[in-house]
């Protein structure tokens, strides 16, 4: 009897099973990334972890082999699979499974800039010549792929490739191995988390290439300004007229090719951190993602933790959801997170009206000027979004002729421009509105055009409004550099604090992102529009895109110097030099107002100084669990980030006081507190003998006490640890706002120009827990 029960059983088990997989095949399939326990690998008998990704996922589809995208070794332990809902909850109840992440689409958020910085080939006291120019280090470049050809990614003068170098040149589409050289030493691309889950492009789309051929222009743009090589004679349609360099000139560039015309998608991009780890590279600058997750729900969160414990420094875009409250993205502590900054180089393009003011505008179309007056028109009311310039949308024969008025926002800014000229419009001016506010961000416009403020707007819109035949003509005026206040916040960039870790401030610094000037490729006019047929070898941009491999090379130089320092003590070095004032020394601005930290971070990046930082803050692989205990991760959430089994209860007991050694300092008042203490360990990787003595700008409305107040040093990569204490002040009936901000300075005594600066902010909270 029993045996019959048994059979019975075992029979509706299997019928069940096989009713569940027949449904399963009528289902929707989508990409989820498995990610399995590393130390159930140890208990199998499989040959490879490919084997054994396999064997799990056979346990809930019928041919494995055929939904399986990718398999992780490197920056996860798991796989990228297609799955249906049943076989999704299947997959759910396996023993070894860890979790599920559904496969996320990222988006992608020079002549000049490496002067405006401080850097030149003749100075034997700079960041250039100390680093080699960045030689030995390898960039890894995770984007939309390279244009080969460019003269930026000439080897002339390149040591050979590091013997350390385990890469390839993967062939593809209009790409092989001969693309490769002793500057860009490998080429991958990743399509498949892509290829399921996008539909075909649309006409207006450029064509992709299956390889690591850059399509859209956005990697060659931003490998070139980490690590391009020198190419004198650099412009774009001969404005910012230069020789073009990277920030590591002789730093080595490898290319992750992960950005495709509907996004990038994490299945790819955790693919190809899983192989640029095991390639070899010593940076890794990702211009791309999206808005706030939860780390433990962040593929490139976690990727990038394995990375660190690889000595790779992670460089990521801060986001360009600006100026909004907690727009920051890439916000893990053991990531870099840069936002973007403006130069004091202005393309000016005035327009003067027929009232014979003038409008301030910017343009980098080549010319002098517009001589002849034309009839201002801006066309609003109805419905086809006439005043947004859409397909479409303006009637040849209201702007036939006429210089055509466009607000910004909506539909792409070169793509106003393209729709002017084809409806016959001469001229485009380009009006920011109260989001965009006084934002500058130029493209290098299909007819001429200029891009105006949005108090110009309001000058130039009561005009045409208010007279019966409005007229204008615009007066380009080239290339003006030192005249502008620089550097300021972008209005675009992200602002923190994050709602995922409230702890660490974020971005940590800012850096060049506001119409750069680099590296383009053949295939693509400067405005990126199919439509146009210009062809260059630079066009200019603007987005934390740009800043972020700004920063990648300049932790290339730093690396170079200092090639056995871990990926923290290289942040530390960006973050405790930075400026906090522009180059006329006045508080970097944030608008009309000066730059807090949830803008700028530490700073604007200054790599004359962080070569040469005289301490730094270093942070353990161990440091960054305890801080995830601290800010309450549970144990399954702590794992699915780092792969380690921890108890916070044990940690943390054995811990008492502990709070993150990061380069800034981060205080939260829960309701009813009054005091709070930190504690912050330096290392001295200056001159051996050397004392430091501390100078506090205290936030407002609190009291701030350190100690010790010196720090004596007697040796190299000795560390000192000091306390800090901060006290409430009784209120004094003004009122004070949520957050207050001070700095925190070590002075060396020896030479008061070696200061570690760390930037303060102290947030009141409502909340108790």
């Amino acid at each position: 009897m029993a045996f019959k029960t048994l059979l019975m059983f075992c029979t509706i088990l299997l019928y069940s099973l096989l009713l569940t997989r027949t449904f399963a095949h009528q289902q929707p399939l989508k990409t989820y990334i498995i990610q399995l326990h590393p130390d159930a690998m140890r208990e199998s008998l499989f040959a490879s972890k490919l084997h054994w990704h396999l064997s799990v996922l056979e346990k809930t589809v019928d041919d494995p082999s055929s939904r399986l995208l990718y398999s992780y070794h490197s920056a996860m332990e798991g796989f990228a699979a297609r799955l249906s809902e049943p076989e999704l909850e299947l997959m759910r109840k396996l023993r070894h499974v860890v979790a599920i992440r559904p496969d996320r689409v990222h988006k992608l958020h020079t002549t000049y800039s490496y002067k405006f910085l401080g850097l030149s080939p003749n100075d034997e006291n700079g960041a250039w010549v100390k680093s080699g120019f960045g030689r030995g280090s390898i960039i890894g470049v995770l984007d939309t792929g390279v244009w080969p050809e460019s003269p930026s990614f000439d080897d002339r003068g390149m040591p050979p490739v590091p013997k350390k170098w385990r890469g390839v040149c993967q062939r593809g589409e209009d790409f092989n191995g001969a693309n490769c050289n002793r500057k860009l030493i490998g080429a991958r691309f990743f399509s498949k988390g892509h290829s399921v889950a996008s539909l075909s492009p649309s006409e207006d789309d450029v064509s992709e290439y299956l390889s690591p051929r850059d399509s859209h222009g956005h990697g060659t743009h931003t490998a070139s300004t980490a690590a391009g090589s020198a190419v004198p004679m650099a412009s774009v349609l001969g404005n910012g007229a230069g020789t073009a360099r990277g920030m590591a000139p002789g730093a080595h560039i490898a290319i992750y090719k992960v950005c495709w015309f509907s996004g990038c998608y994490s299945s790819d991009i955790l693919a190809a951190m899983d192989e640029a780890i095991r390639d070899g590279v010593d940076i890794l600058s990702l211009s791309l993602g999206g808005f706030p997750i939860p780390l433990y729900d962040d593929s490139i969160a976690i990727g990038s933790f394995r990375a660190m414990e690889h000595k790779i420094s992670v460089i990521c875009a801060a986001g360009n959801n600006g100026p909004i409250a907690n727009s920051v993205a890439n916000v893990a502590p053991w990531v870099a997170t840069i936002g973007a900054s403006t130069l004091d180089r202005k393309f000016p393009a005035v327009v003067r009206m027929g009232n014979g003011k003038i409008v301030y505008g910017e343009s980098v179309y080549p010319g002098t000027s517009h001589e002849k007056r034309l009839e201002i028109v801006y066309l609003t009311g109805g419905d086809r979004g006439s005043n947004y310039c859409f397909k479409g949308s303006l009637p040849r024969n209201k702007v036939q002729g006429k210089m055509v008025v466009c607000d910004r926002g909506v539909n792409g800014r070169a793509e106003k421009g393209q729709v002017v000229k084809e409806a016959g419009g001469a001229v485009m001016i380009l009006a920011n509105t109260e989001i965009n506010m006084e934002e500058d961000s130029i493209d290098a416009h299909v007819l001429p055009a200029t891009l105006i403020g949005y108090s110009e707007s309001v000058q130039l819109k009561s005009y045409v409004n208010s007279t019966r035949r409005p007229t204008g003509r615009i007066i380009f005026g080239g290339t003006v550099i030192g005249r502008a206040r620089g550097p300021s916040v972008a209005q675009f960039s992200s602002r923190g604090p994050s709602f995922m870790d409230p702890v660490i401030p974020k971005p940590d610094v800012i850096a060049p992102g506001v119409n750069i000037i680099a590296a383009w490729p053949q295939n693509l006019g400067p405005s990126a529009l199919p439509e146009d047929s210009r062809r260059v070898n630079f066009t200019i941009m603007s987005g934390t895109s740009m800043s972020c491999p700004h920063v990648g090379g300049l932790a290339a130089l730093i690396r170079s110097a200092h090639p056995k320092w871990s990926p923290a003590a290289i942040k530390s070095a960006l973050m405790t030099t930075a400026d906090v004032t522009d180059h006329y020394g006045k508080p970097i601005m944030d608008g009309d107002k000066p730059a807090g930290i949830l803008a700028m971070g530490a700073g604007h990046v200054n790599p004359v100084r962080a070569t040469e930082p005289g301490l730094i803050y270093d942070i353990t692989p161990n440091e960054y669990i305890m801080h995830l205990c601290s800010i309450r991760y549970t144990k399954s959430e702590i794992f699915t980030i780092t792969h380690r089994n921890v108890s916070c209860q044990d940690m943390m007991k054995n811990n008492k006081g502990f709070s993150l050694n990061y380069p800034s300092i981060s205080v939260i008042f829960k309701s009813g507190m009054t005091s709070k203490m930190v504690k912050r360990r330096v290392t001295n990787v200056g001159e051996p003998k050397s004392t430091y003595a501390v100078k506090v700008v205290a936030p407002e409305g609190v009291k701030v006490r350190v100690k010790p107040r010196r720090l004596s040093f007697s040796r190299s990569n000795q560390s000192l640890t000091y306390r800090v204490w901060f006290i409430l002040k009784k209120s004094s009936g003004s009122k004070q706002g949520r957050f207050s901000q001070g700095q925190l300075t070590w002075m060396n005594l020896k030479d008061n120009k070696v200061k570690i600066q760390s930037p303060i902010l102290v947030t009141k909270s409502t909340s108790k827990n």
